[in-house]
Parts: C-alpha cells; structure tokens; sequence
C-alpha cells in the first residue's frame, strides 16, 4: 500500500496549497484548485484525496481481490471486461467508510451548509494534455443529505474499475496497479444556462478563435446530446463575435427538490442561450484561463443569476502544440524538419539542441553570429523540429525557391504551401531580395560553386579527399573526448560540453561547403540530363514521353560510393557467411532477434557470426533508428534491429532478389538506359554535341551521387561520438545517485547540463527529466504529424486532394519507376518489421536503418518525402517502385492487402477490398 496515506491530508479544500497536487487531487481536482487559487470563479468544494481511496481499499481488504481480478484478464471481451468491472464494484458496495474519515466528510460538508452537490470522481491520469480519459469515471449532481453524499463518494472510488476505464488501460499499456481516485464535492450551480468553451477553434486549430456551446439549465444535457446547443464563434483581439448558430434547445434539466433531475421542455429554444455582452465576457475568461495553464483549454462553465462559474477546465488533446514565445501576428510558416529526414518520431530535448548548434554552425557562412539559443530558423512543437520558412516566403525568389526545392523533398507540402502564399498575412511590401540577402547568399554560393567546379573538373579525387578529411576529424574528435575518461564526471561533463560545441563551429562550417558542393554537382548533372531528355521526340526509340521522363532516373540505380547501400551489401555478405555455417544459420532461423542480440552482447555467438557482426558495427554502429537525435539508441548499444535484418535476408531464396543480384543487374540496365539516352538525344537538334554532354555528365553522377547519403552519414557519427561520451558520464552520475539512468543526460539542453554539471545533487534535475521523458513517450504515441504548422495555430497533414481519387485509386508522388503488384506490409517500427520477400512496404518514412528492408521489399510506399527524400533515393538505386507523399497510408492500407504500385504515375490501385 502506498506510504503516504499514513501522513498525507484526506480532505483539502481547492484553497489548500496541498490541493494542487496531481497525486493527491487528481487532474480534475487539481485543475480546479488552481482556478481557484488563480481567483477564478470556481464554486466552493473540497476534495476527499487518493490518500482516502487508499484507505478506504485498506480498510475494507479490497487491494487483493482487485489484483486478482485485473490478472485474470487476457486480451478481454467487452461482456469479460464487465464482469470484472461488476466483480469490483460489488466489493465496493459492500464496503464501510473508515470513522474518522467519515466524520471528517460530515463535518467539512456540515460546514459547507449541507447544500445540494456534485460529487465528482478525479483521476490522477484525468484532464492531462497525451491521454483523454473524460468520462471513464462517475460523477453525482444534486447530491442531497450526509447519506447520499457517503453513497455516492463510494461509487465514485468505484468507478476507477468501470469495465471501459479497465479496458482503456489495458488497450493503452497503463499499469493497473497502485491506481487512486480523488472526490470533488462541490457546490452545485443552479445554473440556468451553461455549456462548454473551447479557447482555439478545435476543428480549424485557429488560436485567436474561441467556440462557445451553450444550452438551457443544467450542462448534463449537453453533454449526453439531449439538447441541441447555441453555437457561437468569437474573435479574440479585436473582440468581436463573428457568427451565432441557434440550436433547438427545447429541452432543459432542472434539479428537483428531493434530488435528481427535472426535464423541461423551455419557450426559450428560438432565442440565444446567451447575450451578447455575456458571449464576449465568456470569452475573455477563456482566454485568461488558457494564459494560466499556457496552452488551449477545453471549459465546463455555467451562469447562474448573471454570475459565470467555471466548473471544469481541460487541454484540448486534438490540437498539435505551437512553438513557444511566439507571437501570432506577423504570420509565420513552418516546415517538419522530420518529414525531410523520413523520421516523424519526437526528438530529445539535447538532440533538438543539437540540431540547433549545427544550424547555427552553418549559418556563419552567411555571415549570421548565432548560437543554437539565439538562432531563430529552428523551433520545437510537439516535441519535433520545425524550420521556420516565413522569411524566405516573404521575396518572390525566396517563394521560387522554397516551392522549388519542395518539390523535390515534399511535393504534396509544395502544394499546400502555392495555397497557402495567397494569404494576405504572408504578403510582404518588399518582394525584393535586399542587398545584404544578396551578400549573404553570395558568400554561401561561391565557395559552393568554386568547389563544385572542382568536383566536375576532378569528381574522383575531390570524393576520397572529402572522406578522408571527415574521417581523420571524426578521428580528432573521438581523441579528445578520449582525453575525458580518468576526469571525475563533474568536470568531464563540462569539458565534454566545451569540446562537442567548439569541434562543431570550428570544423563544420567548411565541411559543410564540402558535402553540399559535392551533393550538388551530382544532383545538378542528374537534372540536366532530364532536361535534355525532355527535347526527346515522343515515340523516339519506341518510348512514350512519360518513359523519356523516368529514363535518367534509371542512371541512379545502384550508385558506387553511398555508405548506407555499402552498409546493406556487408549486412547480405553476413546473412551469406552464416548461410554455409551450420550453427550460426541454425541460430538465424531459431532465435528471436531479441535473443540473438543478447548473444551477441555476451560474445555468445559462433566466432566468425561474432567477428562478422564486430566489424559491421565498428563502422555502422553509430547508426540507429531515428538515428538524427542524439537521444536515441544506437546499434552499438542494441543490435536487435541488425539480426531482425539478417533474419529478413535468410529468407530470401530467389537468385533475383539478393542485393548482389539488384546490384548488378543496376549496373547493367545504367548501361542500357545510358545507351538508349544517347541515341534518343541524338534524333534532337545539336544531338551528337548533347549525346557528349549527357555521357560527360552521367559519370559525374555515377562518381558523386551516391555521396548523397554521405553528409548525414558523418553528421550521425559525430553525434554518435558526442553521444558515447554523455551515457558514459550519465553512468557515472548513475553510481553517484544523481540519475536514475546514464540517457536522463539526454533530457536535458547543453546549457541545463552545464548547470547540472556544477550542481549535480539539486533535487529539481530528476523532476525536470522525469516530466521530459512523460512528455517524450506521450508524443511517441502521436500518429498524425503535421507537414505544415501555421503560428496562428492552423496545421495542415495532407496534400491537396486530387479530384480523380476513388475509394479504390490512392494518389501520391512518383519518385521511382516501375509498376508493381503485391501484399501489403505495414510497418511503423523496422524492429518489427516481419516484412517478408516480395511484400510492398508502407510506411511512414524511412531513414537509412530501414534500407536494409528494401532489398527484401517489392515496393515502397511512404506518408512523407518526395524525389531526393532518402527512401526515394535508395528506392531507385534498388530499382523498386515507389511512391510517396500518400497522405495516412499507415491507415488507409492494411497488411496483407493486395495493391498496385505505380512508380511512374503515382497511382497506388487496391486490388482487394480486405486482406
């Protein structure tokens, strides 16, 4: 039994300073504590704590049976879950209240003048902002005399056991055990209007709007849709009601005498529920409310004798977070920074502060002295990084650009964003570049040229001169963090900050121009050779010209030089070797990856399996999922994900399918396809001198392109070796008792770990990771993220619809060619993937730990990306089908349905119904 029911107070009034207490009070108590502690207009009540549950449970020998009964259920039915709920709540009945704590109730109740009341249940998980648990526990109005108020104090406490209260905790993972139920008794409000109040539009996320519903008499009515409700939308600043929507209203709830509730059938149904004056004034209240609690509230309120009172208040769950401290006017406009990266999780609190430090270390090359506190392109919201693209919307080149390299990476986000530029708030009085602009982008683009001159003149040696020289800094790094290991973890913490920042803006800067110069000739070699092809006359070598337009895609199949497709062929050349040792593919085929990875981890495996697996990971083991936050496993750590991948590749038996065989059979259709480009081109005006070009430029492709992946490939083992160095001194702080576990290093930004690092012992760090890391898993469980979030609180998930979309045709963007036909596979985790060899993949985007997958896939299929997203690109180079941008995939397909996949035309067919 919990400990604190020995010392903790049972009864506390909403003024009680102890009131504020979620443990204590519950969300629902709590939350009205503060109302009223803030001065709002809240009727006078008292709680009865969890303290009281927990006594009660004690006093009546109630914790075992409920134990027993909760651990009796597997995967329940709805009849199985209610009986156990009836099974429970009988006991409950049957129990006795405790006689003290019942004279104390009496008393406080007494003392309140015995007036009718609502008595109302308050979980500990209620009205908080990741999981809606509303209405999963009872409430009581018009509670009347000491006996009813016992009765209906024991069915509250009950309710934490209702058959859907259980059932939502099992479906969610929640724990049954050590629960408890706070009671509210409060004042009831002869209200005779109330309603809810919701303080930013919940269907359009637009904060400056309030929604208000009101009805007639009491808010039960409203809120088990007896009564049709008013509708009234309100503008916040200027205050104005900009449309009323009269509900019919002709029913209403009064309270009787004797307790209970009164149906009325009101006159009044044709008239506003509210007046004009008392709209707005609802209104401002919300708004002072949401400014409480910082963020949307969703309000119970009621109006009594021309008195409001605020019954409830709750965020509003549905709507995505906005970035902090930031105005709603002028209008700004940001990207997901993870729909670019094909990674759509949260991100920790050090690896967003870590994505901020390398912006701010690139920004120097325009000539911008920010820090990763003072630069304001990246924002978090929701847990994710969102770039702010406000200013560059703001010149007529900026909005060139930003559509144009959009419909490269996110094409349904370009259309939505060509709308969105009609809006008068991103109008701007000076479409024109300033002249400072201009020297910024001069700076940046002419060493950014002056190398890529290079990389045409001298693609190979400019290649191995830009990976040795990242490989000798990532080596400078890993020796000085080194230097760190003998110092107490105090002082090693803030040496390790000092040199993690310092290596950062000393280095990356001129890296950055490297790889962004050596990406971009390979990119811009492929574009003009698709512009060549576009002068191609249609049926020219018996082509049609949406075959001219995939034609030199074919060129970037299986790219020499891409460190993610030469980590995939190592993992096949290890799925092979184990394949002709008799123990180590026995092991493959039996053992759970899970089991495999612990083996691995305890040298358990077969010598050379063991040796094969070492090696990999001492050149990819800085890679993981998510693999772009600093705050996230990596393989080293946990290599479950690799034998989930070597397991995939023992299945695959056709020739056809091994990566060796994709890559060959690549190079060969790049030869043919090359071919075919040259005498198609040759049929247009000044053939023979563009057939030269074309080949002069394909083999600047084929030397740089597959360097592509090569940027985050070194970004991520710079993390990675920043990220060795904190969990090695996060242990340390473990064995000192400053930590829970050596990641909590992770919830916390550079400058907060700065401070821990000079007061590691203050209590408020273990408070401020445990809430991060609540506030991290709830958003983990976030399915929907936006593409587009707009300061004013508008968010927009999908692409413009197309009108040729039928309940059996899914559109998308076509970033690989080829047609395919195949079973569904939905994966949202590739540690669980089970993808088997010929299935389609759909998922909701891809870093490079999925691409293993890909050689076992028949096509892909994504939410987010677009042509030089990384699952687009590996796409191709496999030579798979693939389309993305198809907005809710993850649900509007189903695993083991069958599908075409149109990588030329974006088309995705369902071929069943039902898998």
């Amino acid at each position: 039994m919990n400990p604190m029911t020995a010392f903790s107070p049972k009864l506390v009034s909403f003024y009680d300073s102890s009131a504020l207490s979620l443990d204590l009070s519950g969300g629902k108590g709590a939350n009205l504590a503060k109302l009223a502690q803030a001065g709002f207009p809240v009727p006078q009540g008292m709680i009865l704590t969890t303290p009281a549950y927990l006594e009660f449970v004690l006093h009546n020998q109630l914790e075992d049976f409920i134990r027993s009964t909760i651990a009796s259920l597997s995967n329940p039915t709805l009849e199985e879950l209610e009986k156990a709920s009836e099974a429970i709540r009988a006991q409950f009945r049957r129990g006795q209240f405790p006689d003290h704590l019942k004279q104390e109730l009496l008393s406080a109740y007494q003392r309140m003048g015995m007036p009718p009341v609502a008595v109302r249940s308050s979980a500990t998980t209620e009205d908080l902002p990741d999981l809606s648990f509303a209405g999963q526990q009872d409430t009581f109005l018009i509670v009347r005399g000491e006996t009813s108020l016992l009765k209906a104090t024991i069915k509250c406490w009950s309710s934490l056991w209702t058959a859907r209260a259980i059932g939502y905790r099992l479906r969610n993972q929640l724990p049954q055990e050590n629960l408890a139920l706070a009671v509210i008794v409060q004042s009831m409000v002869e209200s005779e209007v109330s309603g809810v109040m919701f303080t930013a539009n919940p269907l359009t996320g637009l904060r400056r709007e309030v929604v208000i519903n009101a009805i007639l008499g009491l808010g039960e009515a409203l809120v088990s849709g007896r009564s049709e409700p008013d509708e009234y939308l309100v503008q916040v600043s200027p205050a104005r009601i900009i449309s009323k929507r009269l509900g019919a209203k002709a029913l209403s709830l009064k309270s009787e005498s004797e307790g209970g509730l009164q149906e009325d059938i009101s006159d009044r149904s044709s008239l506003p529920a509210l007046s004009d004056t008392q709209i707005l004034a609802l209104a401002e209240m919300g708004k002072q409310i949401e400014r409480l609690y910082a963020f949307p509230q969703d309000i119970e309120w009621a109006i009594q004798k021309e008195q409001i009172y605020i019954l409830q208040s709750r965020p509003i769950t549905s709507l995505y977070p906005l970035p902090e401290n930031l105005p709603e006017e002028p209008l700004h406009v940001f990207f997901s920074v993870g729909a670019v990266q094909g990674m759509l999780d949260p991100i920790t609190p050090l690896g967003r502060d870590t994505f901020a430090m390398l912006f701010a270390a690139g920004a120097g090359l325009f000539g911008y002295r920010f820090t990763h506190k003072t630069q304001r392109a990246l924002f978090s919201a929701g847990e994710r990084l969102w770039a702010n693209i406000t200013p560059i919307l703001r010149t007529t080149f900026g909005r060139k650009a930003a559509c144009g390299a959009l419909g490269w990476v996110e094409p349904s986000t370009r259309n939505l964003l060509e709308v969105l530029l009609r809006e008068p708030g991103l109008q701007s009085p000076h479409p024109i570049v300033r002249p400072i602009t201009r020297l910024r982008l001069a700076r940046f683009l002419i060493p950014v040229g002056f190398n890529a001159l290079l990389n045409v003149i001298a693609p190979h040696p400019r290649r191995r001169q830009l990976v040795s020289r990242t490989e000798a800094l990532l080596q400078q790094l890993d020796t000085q963090f080194q230097s760190l290991e003998d110092l107490p973890p105090a002082q090693a913490l803030e040496h390790a900050l000092t040199i993690a920042s310092g290596y950062v803006k000393k280095n990356l800067p001129h890296v950055f121009v490297r790889l962004v110069s050596i990406v971009a000739t390979g990119v811009a070699s492929l574009n003009l050779i698709r512009i060549l092809c576009k002068h191609v006359p249609e049926g020219a070598e018996g082509l049609s010209r949406e075959q001219w337009t995939d034609l030199p895609l074919e060129l970037t199949r299986g790219l020499p030089y891409n460190p993610t497709t030469e980590m995939d062929l190592q993992l096949w050349k290890i799925a092979s070797r184990a394949k002709e040792d008799p123990l180590s593919n026995q092991m493959l085929e039996q053992m759970t990856a899970t089991d495999l990875a612990q083996a691995y981890l305890q040298h358990g495996l077969p010598e050379e399996l063991q040796q094969s697996i070492s090696q990999f990971l001492q050149r990819y083991g800085r890679r993981g999922l998510a693999e772009i936050d600093l705050g996230r496993e990596r393989w080293k750590e946990d290599p479950t994900h690799i034998f989930e991948v070597l397991k995939s590749f023992q299945k695959i038996n056709a020739q056809d399918l091994t990566p060796e065989q994709v890559f060959t059979g690549g190079e060969e259709k790049v030869r043919n396809a090359l071919n075919l480009i040259l005498r198609g081109v040759r049929h247009t005006r000044m053939g023979f001198f563009k057939a030269h070009i074309i080949q002069f430029l394909a083999s600047r492709l084929r030397a740089l392109m597959g360097m592509r992946e090569y940027p985050k490939f070194f970004a991520v083992r710079l993390m990675g070796a920043i990220r060795d160095t904190l969990l090695h001194i996060g242990e340390q702080f473990v064995q000192q008792g400053f930590l829970r576990s050596a990641d909590d290093v992770f919830y916390l930004t550079y400058d907060e770990l700065a401070e821990f690092s000079q007061h590691p012992e203050d209590s408020q760090w273990r408070e401020i990771i445990t809430q991060r890391r609540h506030t991290f898993e709830r958003e983990k469980r976030r399915r929907q993220i936006p593409r587009l979030l707009l300061s004013d609180g508008r968010v927009f998930y999908d692409g413009i619809a197309n009108a040729e979309t039928t309940h059996a045709r899914i559109p998308g963007n076509p970033v690989s060619p080829g047609v395919v036909e195949g079973k569904v596979r939905i994966v949202l985790n590739p540690k669980e993937a089970n993808l088997q060899p010929g299935e389609i993949l759909v998922c909701p985007g891809t870093d490079p730990s999925w691409t293993p997958l890909f050689l076992s896939a028949a096509g892909l299929v994504m939410e987010v990306g677009g042509m030089m997203t990384h699952g687009a690109v590996v796409a191709r180079e496999y030579g798979i089908p693939a389309v993305v941008g198809v907005a809710r995939a993850t649900q509007r397909l189903k695993t083991g349905q069958r599908i075409r996949v149109n990588g030329s035309t974006g088309w995705i067919d369902l071929l069943e119904e039902e898998p």
